[in-house]
């Protein structure tokens, strides 16, 4: 078909469908409205796409198409389709007719989609105001989205609408500021840790704070086939069925995304023990106040054994998690961390040392400022990797002068001409590669960029991994010719005067 729809068409229609929202909600409230009705406009158009497919089939054989519909990996009951709601958008309990359908979606897919719409409601006066406001609002987002035609048959590649409701998610990330670095990581540090972290075939993939999952798509994407298996848990409900969404649209039907606090309740499990993973990755947020400390001690998994994070800071709570969420021969840890877990004393400052003397860390990489939403402080990866053997040496880059500045946000460049993210990746994987030192002193890897540390450069730190300790980034200043620089002085004292001058005559010109 001539004239497919195009990403760009699609992410410019859907962030127009939230007019109907700006200024009665903030993004925070009104993305779950607007990314759910997007939902239920692509399921509705891929139901749509799939009955024409099999009346072509089968010449208009209705047994013969009920039968083929009800193996399809979903279901989307008549009364429940976008179809259906846009021909009662006149009605007067509009929102009501809403909600009766999205019950009717999950009831209808129980084992993908059970209690994904439980804290939407598109009744709510509270939210959308009294029946005849919220009644407009409503109509006018049916509106928008009938213009679409989501048919995958229509579209101009596959995945286009998972792309675009991860656009969706990473604008209201963008408008919502501090809020949104609970459920969104910055596309390009996503694909930074999937590269990173190199998962394989086979592999079992875990984020603990998975937010909307993006992070963990981008993982199964690195993989290269279906043969993955992956597992997260989201604190926050909505965010949750985001998730849950998310990966629907993305054709993972068999992601096991879990609601709940992973340091106080944590729901992957496996009889009574932590489940384990190949690859535990996470963007968890920032230095957590009130984690949970004061249960830690006596946790049922032994998760602190290395001591007790403090109660005001819960980086290494999730770090000790997420390590002892992997195989113990072969697991591997990607977390972004703000710069203070690389050195804050205390009890991290023993966590740290005795992960260090355990021989898990491989990687200390520090990322530019103001990469992510809601927070200008630079940030750091770490990467922990129970493969490491018999070599003890821990690699450190300073990757934060490579980036895009942005208005509001800076990037990681990823283009054929520069990329920032493959000098990073293409670091660290030289640098397992090569072959361990069997020297005291580490080397520096690249000037001004990385360098590889020993162990004992790490006991002579006292193991504080502040990346400047390590990689040597002083830049010499330019030596300054003094008397060319008092001959430019005197030059510009002569210019000054000479434009006073002017001006005083043009004043007196003008009578001042």
């Amino acid at each position: 078909m001539e004239n497919k729809i195009t990403q760009k068409e699609i992410n410019q229609i859907v962030w127009k469908a939230c007019d109907t929202f700006r200024g009665v909600l903030n993004s925070n409230q009104y993305k779950d409205y607007v990314l759910t009705m997007l939902f239920v406009k692509y399921v509705s158009d891929v139901w749509k796409d799939k009955k024409n497919f099999y009346a072509t089939k089968y010449n208009g054989d209705t047994a013969r198409i009920e039968r083929a519909l009800a193996n399809e990996r979903f279901k989307l009951p008549e009364n429940a389709t976008f179809e259906f709601l846009f021909e009662n958008r006149n009605e007067p309990n509009l929102g009501e007719l809403i909600n009766t359908s999205l019950e009717r979606i999950e009831d209808a897919n129980r084992s993908k989609l059970d209690r994904v719409f439980r804290s939407i409601d598109f009744n709510s006066e509270n939210n959308l105001g009294q029946t005849k406001d919220r009644n407009r609002r409503l109509k006018n987002l049916l509106v928008d989205f009938a213009a679409m035609d989501l048919q995958p048959s229509h579209l101009d590649g596959n995945d286009i609408i998972g792309d675009a409701y991860e656009y969706l998610i990473s604008m209201f990330a963008g408008e919502e500021g501090k809020k949104s670095g609970e459920f969104y990581t910055p596309s390009e540090v996503s694909t930074l840790l999937a590269k990173l972290l190199n998962p394989q075939p086979g592999d079992r993939i875990c984020d603990p704070a998975c937010g909307s999952a993006s992070l963990l798509i981008k993982m199964a994407k690195e993989v290269g086939s279906n043969n993955f298996a992956l597992y997260g848990q989201e604190v926050n409900g909505s965010t949750w069925a985001l998730a849950r969404m998310n990966m629907f649209l993305h054709e993972i039907d068999d992601a096991t995304i879990e609601w709940g606090d992973t340091l106080n309740n944590p729901r992957l499990l496996e009889g009574d023990n932590l489940m384990k993973f190949n690859i535990v990755t996470a963007n968890p947020p920032f230095s957590l106040d009130k984690w949970g400390a004061e249960t830690a001690i006596a946790d049922m998994h032994n998760r602190y054994h290395r001591g007790v994070p403090p109660k005001s800071k819960g980086d290494y709570a999730f770090i000790s998690h997420m390590i002892e969420t992997t195989y113990e021969d072969t697991g591997r840890v990607g977390v972004i961390m703000p710069h203070g877990a690389l050195f804050r004393g205390s009890s991290e400052g023993k966590i740290r040392q005795q992960l260090i003397e355990e021989n898990l860390l491989e990687a200390v990489i520090g990322l530019p400022a103001n990469l992510f939403f809601g927070t200008g402080i630079p940030a750091s990866i770490l990467i922990f990797n129970r493969a490491k053997g018999n070599n003890t040496d821990v690699l450190f880059i300073d990757a934060s002068k490579g980036y895009e500045a942005g208005k509001n946000q800076n990037k990681l460049r990823d283009t054929e001409k520069i990329s920032d993210i493959k000098r990073i990746v293409d670091t660290y994987v030289n640098f397992q590669k090569v072959t361990p030192l069997n020297s005291e002193k580490g080397v520096v890897v690249e000037d001004k960029y990385a360098f590889r540390a020993t162990i004992k450069d790490l006991e002579e730190n006292d193991y504080n991994l502040n990346i400047s300790r390590y990689v040597d980034t002083f830049e010499e200043e330019v030596a300054i010719d003094v008397k060319q620089t008092q001959e430019t002085i005197v030059s510009l004292k002569k210019e000054l005067v000479s434009v006073e001058d002017k001006m005083n005559k043009y004043l007196m010109e003008l009578g001042f």
